[in-house]
């Protein structure tokens, strides 16, 4: 039945009340993140002596300077000497074992593959206080981007205004705010990972197995999806083949053009890897099992347990090898592949590679009228949506809590830390979701079913 004139206006006026929430929401939670967290983030660096000239961008300037370093000198990106220069232009000084406070020496070590660095090498050209600022901004046109993309993958048909708070939170959100400020390569990881999945969507299977490729310099992120995709090219070869063409052509041109360049570079990254976890914070799983099972205990504990979920997340990608790209089965399929990796395979503190999140919060959104059969299900659907809008909810309290509080009260965990609160459950809520709700797709079509 069409809606009433009246339907519609009060729609209207909905919507445009949801546009001044989060606008409000979200200028907090940015003058929040760059005012109030981060001054006291880099104040904590300098009583380490820790502060140095680029924090401002600093997941960017390894980067830069390993191809600086190349282009100028062809030095080893994953050299000790490169290392401790990187550490000189973060920190403002080599990391030094003799100090408890120091991170390991081998903090911050180049970790990405090498052809990281042939990608973005005319960046080294430039100084680096220029570079970030180009890196930042365009960060974000592809985190707005890779909203755009999601949306029509998933044919979430809604109008302007719903577009762009949708726009405006992704924007303002903690981990997009985390990735702009260090210049984070997840964020093009998951624009590159969303316009694959449209172009798979569309049909352009060569096209999205290339763009699939360039993902793999954080390989973590996407590496739970190419897996399903490459059982799923299996099931139908002569139809779905085209990705795994497009797929490693490209990671072999990759791969091998950086070996001309860097012949060890393979074996440099994966010790780089294999090492990583003595310094990096271990997954969300390791870090919610630490507390209640003690140090020693979590372990063994994380271990089986991701374990656990990559063999549960192995069995579903099996399960739905043969689901078509316009059945609602293939998208809850990706969503919860992602959502397993943001706890599973990714570090605790790596918070702005949760942008992976974004295809399972926006096909929740756009099935949330199925969810609201039943009291169980609005009830779960209620305390989603309150731990996904709890950062913009939280930040204005705290900023109108600043002149009414000492600087010691303000500062601690259970004042600055509240709109940050529910940032290590919000991937599982999201797991936990989806799980559910898959059990109820119904079969068919995802546009039908998302309209």
């Amino acid at each position: 039945m069409p809606a009433t004139d009246s339907e519609n206006r009060s729609s209207s006026r909905l919507a445009f009340l949801a546009l001044s929430l989060a606008l409000l929401g979200a200028a907090a939670m940015v003058y929040y993140h760059l005012a109030l967290f981060m001054p006291h983030v880099l104040e904590v660096s300098s009583t380490r002596n820790l502060a140095g000239r680029y924090a401002f961008g600093d997941d960017f300037y390894p980067v830069w300077l390993t191809s600086r370093e190349w282009l100028r000198e062809r030095r080893d990106p994953y050299s000790a000497e490169v290392t401790r220069d990187i550490q000189q232009g973060l920190f403002g000084r080599p990391l030094d074992a003799l100090i408890a406070t120091d991170p390991l020496t081998d903090y911050r070590t180049f970790a990405y593959p090498a052809f990281t660095d042939l990608l973005f090498w005319p960046a080294a050209e430039f100084p680096f206080p220029v570079v970030r600022i180009v890196v930042v901004a365009s960060l974000g046109a592809l985190t707005l981007a890779s909203v755009l993309l999601w949306m029509q993958a998933l044919s979430w048909r809604v109008n302007w205004i719903w577009v762009t708070v949708v726009v405006v939170l992704t924007l303002a959100s903690y981990p997009v705010l985390e990735g702009l400020y260090a210049g984070q390569l997840g964020l093009l990881v998951g624009f590159l990972l969303a316009a694959s999945m449209l172009a798979l969507r569309r049909g352009r299977f060569l096209l999205s197995g290339i763009l699939m490729a360039f993902t793999t310099i954080k390989p973590q992120m996407a590496a739970l999806v190419m897996l399903y995709l490459l059982v799923w090219t299996s099931h139908d070869w002569r139809a779905r083949g085209r990705f795994c063409i497009g797929l490693f052509s490209a990671v072999i041109l990759l791969a091998g053009t950086a070996l001309v360049v860097w012949p060890q570079w393979i074996q440099s990254w994966i010790h780089v890897v294999l090492g990583y976890h003595r310094y990096a914070r271990p997954p969300l799983v390791g870090e919610v099992l630490a507390e209640p099972l003690g140090t020693n205990a979590a372990g063994p504990a994380t271990l089986l347990m991701i374990a656990l979920l990559l063999i549960a997340a192995m069995m579903l990608a099996w399960r739905n090898r043969a689901a078509a790209t316009e059945s609602p089965e293939f998208w809850f399929t990706l969503s919860v592949l992602l959502a397993i990796t943001s706890v599973t395979l990714i570090s605790a503190l790596a918070v702005y590679d949760h942008v992976i999140l974004l295809p399972g919060i926006f096909l929740l959104a756009s099935r949330w009228e199925a969810w609201t059969s039943t009291w169980p299900r609005k009830l779960l659907l209620a305390l989603g949506v309150a731990v996904l809008l709890w950062p913009w909810m939280a930040a204005p309290i705290v900023i109108a809590l600043r002149p009414l509080l000492t600087d010691q009260q303000f500062y601690s965990k259970a004042v600055l830390g509240l709109p940050l609160r529910t940032a290590a459950a919000f991937p599982f809520v999201v797991l936990g979701l989806l799980a559910l709700a898959m059990r109820h797709a119904p079969k068919g079509n995802l546009a039908d079913a998302s309209a």
